[in-house]
């Protein structure tokens, strides 16, 4: 998949080297603006089970 990316990217290496840097901080950008807090409420993270402060008993 990525040799078909680079073999369709413009210009030359150092381009190419560019546009693949543009490419995947714009996959981040993405990701993190719109699909993790879309994926946030279906994730088990806030289901936190601690006991009241009882500790251990011994």
């Amino acid at each position: 998949m990525y040799g078909w990316i680079w073999r369709h990217l413009p210009g030359n290496v150092w381009l190419r080297a560019l546009f693949s840097l543009v490419l995947a901080l714009a996959v981040v950008y993405v990701l993190f603006q719109y699909v993790f807090p879309w994926a946030e409420p279906l994730l088990p993270f806030n289901d936190v089970t601690v006991d009241n402060g009882m500790g251990a008993v011994r």
